[in-house]
């Protein structure tokens, strides 16, 4: 699509001329969102016309939607894991797509207890890369200045492995990193990191988390931006420095590396960096020797304008802890991607984390919606509605067909359309479409989940300024009647001041009177549910936890707490960690429903 940026953008004036054509393009997508849509499909049919997959359905090379929706079925991974195992033991015949799959990217969720294997081609890439280049130029209409600093990313690599058939198997964010186009990108002002490409590309997460804390403390006036893709990895990274302050203040005074750094392109890389600073040093011993870190980030990095982290979904539950920690940062969440697809990106990136909508954008995959009603007993299947035809208000279910081959493809991600950017929709992040607790008939996920546990732990926020810092959840079933126990790791700001087991044991009702009506129903009327449990762990506990799951393949990019557990090892670690339980003490609220 042509693009003409010497029009004035309806989103702001430009930062500079590369700007103006980001941002005319997103205008020029959006405005023609359902043509180029229409555009989008028809490639992919007509360039994936002799593939396997769409013969077995008698296309005859139809690129319209009519064949389209009326041959092609709606799709899961179960449906596709037959095509998928086949590609992954070698079959290099154009099964899925005409364009070689060049590499398997591995899914945050499972399938059967495995990481599900996205097959992907080499152009998308630069479809990715396209979507990069769009979010600093939204960005820098928010924020002006972004050219005079740098970001402080912590970014990471997950050493990849081969199908039987020789595909490499890894993350998505693994893949980008180790691409041209990432290791390469040309200087561009607006977007520079303090990490060298040596750092994020070491496979050492040690190694590469301590290089990359060092060279954000090197040049911490210089940081204008605090970020890493998850708010959990930016966590992870505070506490990270919380450990190891100390060689890193004695790296600084003395201008040397740590030993604890071996690897030769890290060394090679930061020996020319390393100078003696001990004023430096000796700030960064009194800041971190305190024990109230409350504001550290802006102690520490000054300038710092904003966290760019995912806040959305799962990982709203670490905002009270963000802001803790960064004195009330604002945090941009700038983008909507998986493994499956790149997706969209957020136009009002400052606005506040519980407002954020993502823009679908209509050149990167063909979009369609399955309408969610989670109450719903109609056993018929609900009509797809394209991208154009959403409805303000209303819950979708993503549904992706792409030219790396996915067809008709349910992401599982439930989306609330919030409005429209001309006519492209924006969407609010809901939740994953699972099922987290069940005992008897009731059906608690992860949004409800996480509603209770806010609702809880306001009262310790409000009593004891204490707040939940993590947490997991667990159906016990051993019990009769069995019960929720729900784990948590607390943050305790004046540890002479901390929650008391009453005040916990409340904590517990507050969540059940958060949860559903047929939850509180199996809990007063039918008894089949027994009083909600909370295990209070250690702290570090859920440190402990990544850990474990790095070390069995989980990559440390994508790696968000399980909301719901019931691996054996994990129990026992959880368990093992346990400092104190807490009951709910009494049945919560329940009135019979009346029928209309």
């Amino acid at each position: 699509m042509a693009v003409d940026s010497s029009l004035p953008s309806p989103l702001g004036p430009p930062a500079c001329e590369k700007d103006a054509k980001a941002l005319q393009f997103i205008e020029q997508t959006t405005r023609n969102a359902d043509a180029v849509q229409e555009t989008v499909l028809a490639e992919i049919l007509k360039r994936n016309a002799e593939t396997e997959y769409l013969k077995r359905y008698k296309l005859a090379g139809a690129t319209d939607r009519e064949s389209f929706k009326s041959k092609l079925p709606v799709i899961t991974y179960e449906d596709l894991k037959p095509e998928i195992q086949r590609i992954a033991n070698g079959d290099r015949s154009p099964i899925l797509s005409a364009h070689p799959i060049s590499e398997f990217l591995t899914s945050s969720g499972t399938s059967a207890g495995e990481r599900k294997l996205m097959p992907t081609i080499q152009e998308e890439l630069d479809r990715r890369q396209s979507l990069y280049n769009l979010l600093m130029p939204v960005m820098n209409l928010c924020v002006p200045g972004l050219d005079k600093g740098k970001g402080l990313y912590f970014l990471f690599v997950k050493s990849e492995s081969k199908t039987p058939g020789g595909l490499l198997a890894r993350p998505v964010l693994t893949s980008y990193y180790k691409s041209e186009q990432f290791k390469t990108r040309p200087y561009d002002p607006y977007n520079v990191y303090t990490s060298p490409n040596e750092a994020i590309l070491c496979a050492d997460s040690f190694q590469s988390m301590y290089t990359q804390m060092l060279c954000g403390l090197l040049e911490r006036q210089q940081v204008l931006r605090l970020g890493a893709v998850f708010a959990s990895g930016l966590l992870r990274a505070i506490r990270f420095l919380q450990l190891n302050w100390q060689q890193l203040a004695n790296d600084i005074k003395t201008g040397t590396l740590s030993p604890k750094i071996t690897d030769p392109d890290l060394k090679g890389c930061m020996g020319p960096i390393m100078k003696p600073d001990p004023e430096l040093a000796e700030f960064i011993s009194q800041q971190c020797g305190e024990e109230n870190w409350e504001g550290i980030l802006t102690r520490i990095w000054p300038n710092t304008k904003y966290l760019d982290v995912i806040v959305t979904g799962a990982m709203a539950q670490y905002i009270p802890t963000l802001d803790y920690y960064s004195g009330g940062l604002p945090m941009a969440c700038t983008m909507y991607a998986s493994s499956e697809c790149y997706f969209g990106l957020n136009l009002n990136p400052m606005c506040k984390p519980a407002e954020v909508s993502y823009t679908i954008m209509p050149h990167m995959a063909y979009f369609e919606f399955l309408p969610y009603e989670p109450n719903s007993v109609s056993q018929e299947s609900p009509r797809l509605v394209d991208l154009v035809d959403v409805e303000v208000g209303r819950e979708y279910e993503l549904v992706i067909t792409t030219y790396a081959g996915l067809y008709r493809y349910r992401v599982g991600d439930i989306l609330r359309v919030t409005g429209f950017h001309n006519s492209a929709p924006q969407f609010h992040f809901v939740r994953r479409k699972n099922v987290l607790l069940s005992i008897d008939s009731d059906k608690t996920d992860e949004a409800e989940l996480q509603v209770a546990v806010d609702n809880a732990s306001k009262m310790i926020l409000e009593n004891f300024n204490a707040s939940v810092e993590e947490y997991t959840s667990y159906a016990d079933t051993k019990t009769i009647p069995g019960h929720y126990v729900i784990y948590w790791e607390l943050l305790v700001k004046d540890s002479a001041n901390s929650p008391s087991s009453e005040a916990l044991s409340q904590c517990c009702l507050a969540m059940e009177e958060s949860l559903n009506a047929v939850y509180r129903q199996c809990r007063v009327a039918d008894n089949s549910i027994g009083p909600l449990e909370i295990r209070v762990v250690k702290s570090g506990t859920f440190e402990e936890l990544m850990d474990y799951a790095i070390s069995r393949g989980a990559s440390i990019n994508q790696y968000k707490v399980p909301r719901c557990v019931n691996f054996t090892p994990i129990m026992e670690l959880l368990d093992s960690r346990v400092i104190s339980n807490h009951f709910s003490p009494s049945l919560p609220h329940w009135t019979p429903e009346r029928r209309r």
